[in-house]
């Protein structure tokens, strides 16, 4: 679903993705982890080409990112997402949901808030929402598009024990999606993804949740 060849991106003549390689199958969910400042945000940015790529392939789908047909299948959910707070939660997902330019289907809709837990609150102004609140609803928005790729860009960060266990249960109950999201909360995401990419020095080495587990508890009794 998502293969990256060779990928290489700098700023100032120092890199920060060093010929990266990376191939996530299809309804894999993948962690991409890493210390902050290690270039997750820019390996995304670079995947959903919001970042020109100069050096390298990235095929989503099959697909060459160039080519905008690709952007279909693709759902994306960045750290901060812009809502507007005039509109109650049910207004901001149907105004977001307009985008497509389909009629929109309030079934869906109705299923969506429920989903992820703003049925009963879809009348408030997102003003008044907690952080938690927010980011549920910008994950609802996201899955309103029903796209077959989901990437997610740090989706709890910031957020209190219980904000973060309800975006994880959401995604968790996800079937037929792949996903990547980007997270430096390895104890978190290993209880919902199925592979690893560690992103550190440039370089992208994925694994298994297993694989990462045995490597991890090597290195500590070493």
């Amino acid at each position: 679903m998502i293969r990256v060849a060779n990928l290489t991106v700098a700023y100032k003549n120092k890199k920060v993705l060093d010929d990266v390689n990376i191939v996530i199958e299809k309804e894999e969910r993948c962690a991409l982890i890493g210390r902050n400042g290690a270039g997750k945000s820019t390996f995304i940015y670079s995947l959903l080409n919001l970042l020109p790529v100069k050096q390298g392939q990235i095929f989503i789908n099959g697909i060459d990112h160039k080519q905008n047909h690709w952007k279909k299948h693709v759902a994306y959910l960045p750290e901060k997402f812009q809502l507007y707070p005039h509109l109650t939660g049910e207004e901001n997902l149907c105004f977001f949901a307009s985008l497509n330019n389909r009629e929109i289907n309030n079934k869906k809709i109705e299923e969506i808030l429920k989903l992820v837990g703003l049925w009963d609150e879809r009348n408030g102004k997102s003003k008044q929402y907690s952080k938690g609140m927010l980011q549920r609803l910008g994950l609802g928005i996201m899955l309103y598009y029903d796209a077959e790729i989901l990437i997610l860009d740090e989706p709890t960060s910031g957020l209190d024990p219980m904000g973060r266990a309800d975006i994880l249960s959401i995604l968790h109950s996800l079937r037929g999606k792949t996903i990547l999201l980007s997270s430096h909360h390895y104890d978190e995401v290993k209880k919902i993804c199925t592979h690893i990419a560690h992103l550190e020095n440039g370089k992208i080495t994925k694994y298994s949740i297993s694989e990462f587990e045995s490597m991890f508890m090597a290195e500590r009794g070493s």
